[in-house]
């Protein structure tokens, strides 16, 4: 039995169907025996949405409201998600980063991770659930919700499988795999099989979007399997 983490992106949680689809994938896993935490982002376009609305009601939106507002996005995705596990026969348990004290640096809209407190996430794995966790955000000292920057689930998702020891981390996108270049942009780019982490650091440097800048720091920081 392993503990797998698993990350999914807003496209994979866009609507009902896709959250059936990825509820399916989870409970193979966990139904291998597994213990399985999947961390998922808002569903596609809803931040880009909450964004444009803050920026309608204002000019320069406080960043502490902004976050806030933010965050609400993360919170549909765990519950539906949560609901659609349960609805396959299988124990499931959404999350926000307060509630299981994920400790960030009180730096609104772009937070980095300080601490995370993984009594709660065990304790529920080991009442047999799947946990879904809210990626993308965190809360300070002083209890206010953070957010991590844009790909910030990414970096959620790297830092719990870090926190917990998991066996593997693993990003689900809605594309192939990486590739040498953007395949949109050039026709012959090979999709690679592997990557080491200080080729996908360059990338990810560089502009690949695949996977976070800071989720690459952090895995090869504490030899993760990503």
């Amino acid at each position: 039995m392993a503990l797998i983490i698993q990350k999914y992106g807003g496209t994979s949680v866009a609507d009902a169907e896709r959250v059936k689809e990825v509820a399916k994938r989870v409970v193979r896993y966990k139904k291998a025996g597994h213990d399985v935490i999947v961390v998922v982002s808002a569903p596609a376009g809803r931040t880009d949405a909450l964004v444009k609305r803050a920026y309608e009601l204002s000019d320069t939106p406080n960043k502490r409201e902004l976050d806030m507002l933010l965050t609400s996005g993360e919170q549909i995705s765990i519950a539906s998600l949560a609901i659609a596990v349960e609805e396959l026969g299988e124990k499931a348990v959404s999350l926000n980063a307060f509630q299981v004290n994920f400790k960030t640096t009180p730096v609104h809209t772009k937070a980095k991770i300080i601490n995370i407190d993984t009594q709660i996430i065990q304790e529920k794995l080991d009442e047999g659930n799947v946990v879904v966790f809210a990626g993308f955000q965190g809360i300070t000292e002083n209890n206010e919700i953070t957010t991590l920057g844009r790909g910030g689930s990414d970096t959620t998702a790297v830092a719990l499988a870090a926190a917990l020891n998991a066996d593997v981390c693993e990003i689900y996108s809605d594309v192939d795999g990486v590739f040498t270049a953007d395949p949109r942009i050039v026709p012959t780019a090979r999709k690679l099989n592997t990557v080491t982490s200080e080729e996908m650091l360059e990338m990810a440097a560089n502009g690949a979007k695949i996977l976070h800048l800071r989720s690459v720091e952090y895995a090869r920081r504490f030899n993760l399997k990503l």
